[in-house]
């Protein structure tokens, strides 16, 4: 893999598989959104030396760049390059973004074979195109789940808030086709699960090698916090689908020892899952 030492993280998975983390900018969210129902009481320590002086959270968008015998994957796009100057100041977006960053780390998004997004939020799938509208990446299948795109396009008034659509409806055209329904692989060693929860049509991503299996959940484990089945943020669409899904996959994930790579983690985004009592807890391997 054509990677340089800007990579924020790798690993070799065996096999042929290698994965590298490249963080594709940073944008902000606000602090009370992301834990929800959770009263402040409980999480107020965990964020009090990075909460900002608007009440606001920084946040990574990290992404998975994915070599195998079968092909180059990348996992999630960020925000990307078309958010308006004005947009972009509201949602307190900042560094490069995923095509940059790539290019940065020497390698050229022309020859990805797969882009596997969690769901179809602008933070998750926005750098699909590029600044001029084209696609970022020229010959990639866009792999989200067929049911997220119905979601997404639809009409359900409390969905619509969460998805660009204007943006969505320009990549659809060719975007669409490479859907997935349920689980599958996408190419060998890299799998995409269908789990809903944050989203109607969210998934995760797995990443296994002869040695090694990377497990990227998307927005159900966001940050540290997140590895509790219980603490979720008030932007799921689906919260108790959510609390359902993320205790079955984190028990497996903890069970099978896998490696944790946090969406939104801009500190310590690499990790694993250790059982703690009735729940799980998340302990960085950085």
């Amino acid at each position: 893999m054509a990677i340089t030492d800007t990579v924020d993280w790798r690993a070799d998975l065996g096999g042929g598989v290698r994965v590298a983390l490249i963080q594709a900018g940073t944008f902000t969210s606000d602090a009370g959104t992301v834990f929800g129902p959770v009263p402040r009481t409980l999480w107020d320590r965990l964020v009090a030396d990075e909460i900002n002086p608007d009440a606001t959270l920084t946040q990574a968008l990290n992404c998975l760049l994915v070599e195998t015998p079968g092909g180059r994957a990348l996992i999630e796009t960020g925000v990307g390059e078309r958010l308006t100057e004005h947009r972009a100041t509201q949602r307190g977006v900042h560094g490069d973004p995923i095509v940059p960053a790539l290019r940065a780390a020497g390698f050229d998004p022309a020859t990805v074979d797969v882009v596997a997004v969690s769901h179809l939020h602008f933070d998750h799938a926005g750098g699909l195109m590029t600044a001029a509208g084209e696609r970022a990446f020229p010959r990639a299948r866009i792999v989200a789940q067929r049911v997220e795109w119905e979601f997404a396009l639809g009409t359900n008034p409390r969905l619509i808030t969460s998805y660009d659509q204007d943006e969505l409806r320009l990549a659809e055209t060719w975007a669409r086709d490479g859907a997935a329904d349920g689980e599958e692989e996408v190419l060998p060693g890299v799998s995409v699960i269908r789990t809903g929860g944050h989203s109607g049509g969210h998934q995760a991503m797995v990443v296994r090698g002869t040695q090694r299996t990377l497990g990227f959940f998307g927005d159900l484990c966001m940050r540290p916090w997140s590895a509790n089945p219980r603490w979720v943020p008030s932007f799921d669409d689906f919260p108790l689908t959510s609390v359902e899904v993320k205790g079955s996959l984190f028990r497996r994930a903890t069970d099978e020892g896998w490696t944790v790579v946090l969406s939104h983690e801009p500190r310590t985004p690499v990790g694993r899952f250790l059982a703690d009592r009735d729940r799980y807890r998340f302990e960085s391997i950085l």
